[in-house]
C-alpha cells in the first residue's frame, strides 16, 4: 500500500503523520485508490479530487465524535480509507462488501447515508439543531461540490442556514464540474470567484501588510471588516453567500492542507455558519482521469497503464445507445422535439442530441424537479419535449411530475434509464420505485420495451402520444432477442409472444426476456406455457387478460420493480373476481443492497430458475 498509509488503520491515525509527509501520503493514497478501482470499478475522479481535503478535514476532526455529510457520497471513499475500511477496498460495491457511498452500518464515522445530490446542507443543518438542544459541542462539516449547487434544496438550506446562530462549516468544493461539465448561473458566479485577480490579489496583499504591524494586525482585521465587504461587493458583484447572511472564506487552493487546516480551524471558532471555498481538480494525480474526468466519474474495471476499459469485446448497443441514436433521429424528423438533461447528457444519451441540435438540447444541472416542470413548460408552449433521468433521480421529482406534468395532461416523455437493479450503487440507486410512484398518477401512460427495436418503437409513439409517457428500460446491453415480433405500437395493447395453455407469464419489459427463458425451462417438464408481452403497464391490455382467463389456472406477472403498488397488484386486483390465481413476481418491500445484477437477481427470486423453481413448486402444491 505504501509506508505512510500502513500505519493508518483506525479513525485519527492521519494525526500520527508529519506534516513534512502530507504530500507523500496524498500521492500513496491516489496510488490506492487507483489501483483498488481499477479491479472493482467505482467513483473514481470525484475521489482524486479531494484527496488532500479529505486529508485536512480529518486532521481538523476527531473521529467518530465529529461529524461530516458528504453530498451525494459518491467522493467519501478516502473518509474510508482514513477511518479504518482500506483493508476492505478489495470489496468495494460488491455484493457483502463496503459500499461506495457513506453507510452509517459501516462505521460511526458515516453520520449519514448519502447518494443523491444537494442535501448535504439539510443534513447539516439539522445535526447542528441537534448538537445546541443537547448541548453538544461537536463539529459539523457538509461537503458539497459546486455542481450539487445548481440543485434548489441546496438554495433553501442556505437560506435557513443564515439563522443558526452556532457553527457550521459547509465546505464547497469547486472542481468546476458536477458529473459532466458544470452549466447555469452558479457555475458563472463561482468562475467570477475563482478568477478575479483583483480580489483576491488585493486581499493578500491587506492580509500581508495587517499580519506585519506588531501588536495590532489582529484587531486591525477584525475592524476593517466592514471595509473588506465593501472591497468584495466592488470587485465580485452580489456576493451571493454574505448577502444570505454567511461567512465566506475563500476561495482556497483545495490541494493545499496546511492552508485549508487553517481555514477550518478559523471557521470552527465562529458562532455562526461559515463557507470555506476550496478549488479542487478532478481527477488529479492519474492522468488519464485528469484527461477525461467524466469518464472516470463512474467507472468500469480498467487497466491502469492507459486507462482502457478491461470489459468484454462485445460489441452490443446498450438501450441507453440505441435512446440516443433514436432521439436524434426523431429529433431531425420534428424540430418540436426538445430534451432536458439533469447534468447527465453522456450518462443518459442525450449527448448526441446536444451535438446534431444545440438550440433544442437543454442541460439545467443537478435539478430534476425544475427539469420537469421546464419540460411542462415547453409543452404547454407547443413542444414535444423529452426528459431522459435515471430512474432513480426521477423519483426527485415526484410532486412536478404529477401537479405540473399530469394535471395539465401535457405530451411530455420521460425516458428513464437505469429502471430495475442496477447492481453496485446500491440502495440509492436502484431504479426499482418508479412504476410504484407513476402508477397512480391520472392521464401518465407507462411503457417499457422487451428489446432494442420495440425501444425505437415506443419512442416513435411517444412523441405523438397527447399526453405523458413514461418509457422505462433497464441499464446494459439492449436485448435483441424476440425481434421477430414487430406489430405495431397499439396504445395499451400487449402482444402475444408465445400461446400455451395453463400458465402464462405476463412480463413487463426487461422481464420479457426472463419470461421466455423460464418458458423453455418449463418445456423440460413438458409445459407448454405461454408468454404476455404487455407492453403497456399502465393502462395495460384488459382485453388480453380477459383472453387468457380463458384457457389459463395460472398467471404469473413479472416485473423488475418492487411489488408494493405495482404492475403485478394491479393485475391481481384485475383477477380478484376471477377463478385465476395470480402470483406476482417482483421484488420486496425493501431496499436492495448493492452487489451484481445477476446476484441480486438470483437473491431476491426474480431470476428465470428461481422462477420456474416456483411456479413448479405452486403447481405441485407445494
Amino acid at each position: 500500500m505504501g509506508e505512510l498509509l500502513d500505519r493508518i488503520n483506525n479513525p485519527n491515525d492521519i494525526k500520527k503523520i508529519n506534516e513534512t509527509e502530507y504530500r507523500k501520503l496524498a500521492k500513496e493514497i491516489r496510488r490506492f485508490l487507483v489501483h483498488q478501482v481499477s479491479r472493482t470499478g467505482g467513483h473514481l475522479s470525484s475521489n482524486l479530487g479531494v484527496v488532500e481535503l479529505t486529508m485536512a478535514l480529518h486532521l481538523c476532526c476527531e473521529f467518530p465524535y465529529d461529524q461530516i455529510v458528504w453530498d451525494v457520497g459518491h467522493q467519501s471513499y478516502i473518509h474510508k480509507i482514513l477511518t479504518g475500511r482500506k483493508e476492505e477496498f478489495s470489496t468495494l460495491r460488491q455484493f457483502g462488501g463496503i459500499s461506495g457511498f457513506p453507510k452509517r452500518k459501516e462505521s460511526d464515522c458515516d453520520i449519514f447515508d448519502t447518494g443523491h445530490s444537494s442535501t448535504s446542507i439539510s443534513v447539516a443543518l439539522g445535526l447542528a439543531r441537534a448538537r445546541d438542544i443537547k448541548g453538544d459541542g461537536h463539529k459539523i462539516f457538509a461537503v458539497i461540490g459546486d455542481g450539487a449547487l445548481s440543485g434548489g434544496m441546496a438554495y433553501e438550506a442556505l437560506n435557513n442556514a443564515a439563522r443558526l446562530k452556532s457553527n457550521m462549516i459547509i465546505v464547497l468544493n469547486d472542481n468546476q464540474m458536477s458529473i459532466s461539465k458544470n452549466v447555469g448561473g452558479m457555475s458563472n458566479y463561482l468562475g467570477k470567484i475563482r478568477t478575479n485577480t483583483n480580489y483576491t490579489g488585493l486581499k493578500k496583499d491587506i492580509e500581508n501588510k495587517l499580519y506585519k504591524m506588531p501588536h495590532l494586525g489582529g484587531a486591525l482585521t477584525e475592524s476593517i471588516r466592514g471595509v473588506k465587504d465593501v472591497v468584495k461587493r466592488l470587485f465580485i458583484p452580489g456576493m451571493l453567500f454574505e448577502d444570505m447572511g454567511l461567512t465566506y472564506i475563500g476561495p482556497i487552493d483545495g490541494h493545499d492542507i496546511k492552508q485549508m487546516v487553517s481555514a477550518f480551524e478559523n471557521a470552527s471558532k465562529l458562532d455562526e455558519p461559515v463557507i470555506v471555498h476550496v478549488c479542487t481538480k478532478k481527477g488529479k494525480g492519474y492522468p488519464p482521469a485528469e484527461k477525461n474526468p467524466s469518464r472516470f466519474h463512474g467507472v468500469a474495471p480498467f487497466f491502469v497503464s492507459d486507462g482502457s476499459d478491461r470489459g468484454s469485446d462485445n460489441d452490443s448497443l446498450t438501450y441507453t445507445e440505441v435512446f440516443s441514436e433514436k432521439m436524434v433521429e426523431l429529433a431531425a424528423e420534428d424540430d418540436t422535439i426538445t430534451a432536458v438533461s439533469a447534468a447527465m447528457p453522456t450518462g443518459t444519451g442525450l449527448a448526441a442530441m446536444a451535438e446534431a441540435y444545440p438550440d433544442r438540447f437543454f442541460d439545467v444541472g443537478i435539478a430534476e424537479e425544475h427539469a420537469v416542470t421546464f419540460a411542462a413548460g415547453m409543452a404547454a408552449g407547443g413542444l414535444r419535449p423529452v426528459i431522459a433521468i435515471y430512474s432513480t433521480f426521477l423519483q426527485r421529482a415526484y410532486d412536478q411530475i404529477l401537479h405540473d406534468v399530469c394535471i395539465n395532461n401535457l405530451p411530455v416523455v420521460f425516458a428513464i434509464d437505469r429502471a430495475g437493479i442496477v447492481g453496485s450503487d446500491g440502495e440509492t440507486h436502484q431504479g426499482i420505485f418508479d412504476i410504484s410512484f407513476l402508477m397512480h398518477m391520472p392521464n401518465m401512460t407507462i411503457m417499457a420495451p422487451k428489446n432494442a427495436d420495440e425501444l425505437c418503437s415506443m419512442m416513435s409513439f411517444a412523441v405523438e402520444h397527447n399526453g405523458p409517457v413514461a418509457i422505462r428500460y433497464p441499464r446494459g446491453n439492449a436485448y435483441t432477442g424476440l425481434s421477430e415480433n414487430t406489430d405495431e405500437i397499439v396504445y395499451g395493447k400487449g402482444e402475444w409472444i408465445r400461446e400455451g395453455m395453463k400458465v402464462a407469464l405476463v412480463a413487463a419489459g426487461s422481464m420479457a426476456e426472463t419470461a421466455v427463458e423460464v418458458a423453455d425451462m418449463l418445456l423440460d417438464h413438458d409445459m407448454d406455457v405461454s408468454v404476455i408481452n404487455i407492453r403497456f403497464i399502465k393502462p395495460f391490455d384488459t382485453q388480453l387478460l380477459d383472453e387468457l382467463k380463458k384457457a389459463h389456472t395460472h398467471i404469473v406477472t413479472l416485473e423488475e420493480g418492487v411489488l408494493t403498488g405495482g404492475f403485478g397488484h394491479a393485475v391481481e386486483d384485475y383477477y380478484k373476481n376471477d377463478d385465476v390465481e395470480v402470483c406476482c413476481v417482483g421484488l420486496p418491500d425493501k431496499f436492495i443492497e448493492h452487489g451484481s445484477v445477476d446476484i441480486l437477481k438470483k437473491k431476491y427470486r426474480i431470476d428465470a430458475e428461481s422462477i420456474t423453481e416456483m411456479i413448479l413448486d405452486r403447481l405441485s402444491g407445494k
